[in-house]
């Protein structure tokens, strides 16, 4: 009935949206505030006051039919040149509006990406742990999805390990940092490590790799932790940026891709880009949206918030036993499991904590669990985490 390729993907449905639908399911029988749901990067965090006043500003001051129209498949020209302005002033960067495709989240862009740059055939390489959905995004243009082991120490990139793992069809390179699911940022030795490995492979293949820096965490750092930017130390560098995270705006489903005029072949790949969001059904990124964050480039979330939750978590969590890594960055709390991840997300659920097992991000032995919650969800849970850890014996 469907296609081949769609059964495939079918039965490989998201394990963190399965765990999504178990919660709504355990919620309608015991009430929501009883089910501890860590399970779905949502923010519970409404987006600042001066995203609604854009919203409005934009409907109030706007022609609608400018606002509800068509514009270049790449965005409003004024969006992407504000969006170039506010990078250059941010990292030194000298992008134009002739960089910027406007996205339909990161998500969005990365499939923009990777319809522009693969053949059959081709390898994206990422490190493990890794988002789940990278593995679909890459088999759905018939690419080959490689997996550099994880460093457990520090959940770091490896990139003595990341050289024997590319190949005269490695295309891309996905580097996601702050990283979901261990909330690790890749220090700037890691990033000038990686990109002299990408370019002696480069140079031995007489190919070009490109990294596609998957950054929708990006503002979510804490203790003063800098991000580096990517296009600043490799100029094959493709960034796909959302504001899902930063604005708490995941279901606007709007974002950005920087194509930098020195990546090689810029122009025919920023034009392919262009196409690849027309023919994937996008068209253009949602025009009101796009119009309102042009509004709000200087506006962040309440990095304070989920800092108090990563703290709280992060105590309850090791008080209990467990071994944890402590995210400098994003909002997700990666634990080390005293038994199979998977069975022991099972368990869990016993007590109606919904966790996703670290197997669906290429790193068994490890569940992610999402602080983006309401503090008071944590504060509930950790009674219930300590019967957990006490069922392990911990």
């Amino acid at each position: 009935m469907i296609s081949e390729k769609m059964m495939k993907l079918a039965q490989n449905n998201s394990a963190i949206r399965a765990m999504f639908e178990e919660g709504n399911r355990l919620a309608a029988q015991y009430g929501r505030e009883n089910v501890y749901d860590f399970s779905l990067g949502n923010p519970n965090f409404p987006a600042p006051a001066a995203v609604k006043k854009a919203i409005v500003d934009v409907l109030d001051r706007e022609d609608a039919v400018f606002v509800h129209g068509y514009m270049s498949n790449a965005g409003y020209e004024s969006v992407r040149g504000a969006i170039a302005d506010s990078l250059n002033k941010r990292f030194g960067t000298a992008f134009g509006d002739g960089n910027i495709i406007m996205s339909v989240g990161a998500a969005g862009g990365l499939n923009v990406v990777l319809r522009t740059l693969l053949n059959p055939g081709d390898e994206v390489v990422t490190f493990s742990p890794y988002f789940v959905e990278y593995g679909n995004y890459v088999r759905n243009y018939d690419g080959v999805l490689v997996a550099v082991p994880a460093n457990t120490a520090d959940f770091q990139p490896d990139p003595s390990m990341l050289s024997g793992m590319i190949t005269p069809k490695t295309k891309a390179l996905i580097i996601n940092s702050p990283n979901n699911p261990t909330g690790v940022v890749y220090s700037a030795e890691s990033i000038r490590k990686i990109a002299a490995v990408l370019e002696a492979k480069q140079k031995e293949y007489g190919t070009s790799i490109f990294i596609i820096a998957d950054e929708p965490y990006r503002e979510l750092a804490y203790d003063g932790v800098e991000v580096p930017y990517l296009t600043k130390f490799y100029k094959n560098t493709i960034v796909c940026y959302s504001w899902s995270k930063s604005l708490s705006l995941p279901g606007e489903r709007i974002g950005y891709i920087v194509i930098p005029g020195e990546a090689d072949e810029y122009q025919l790949v920023f034009d392919a880009a262009c196409i690849a969001t027309r023919v994937l059904g996008f068209v253009n990124a949602p025009s009101l949206q796009q119009l309102a964050v042009a509004r709000c480039l200087e506006e962040t979330t309440d990095v304070g918030a989920y800092d108090t939750n990563r703290k709280l978590l992060y105590k309850g969590l090791t008080d209990c036993g467990f071994t944890c890594a402590f995210p400098q960055g994003a909002f997700y709390m990666w634990m080390k499991t005293p038994a199979d991840d998977r069975e022991f997300a099972g368990a869990a659920k016993k007590y109606n904590i919904l966790v996703v097992p670290g197997t669906s991000f290429g790193c068994p032995g490890y569940v992610r669990i999402a602080y983006c919650v309401a503090k008071a969800t944590i504060e509930r849970s950790l009674p219930a985490f300590k019967k957990l850890a006490q069922e392990y014996g911990l």
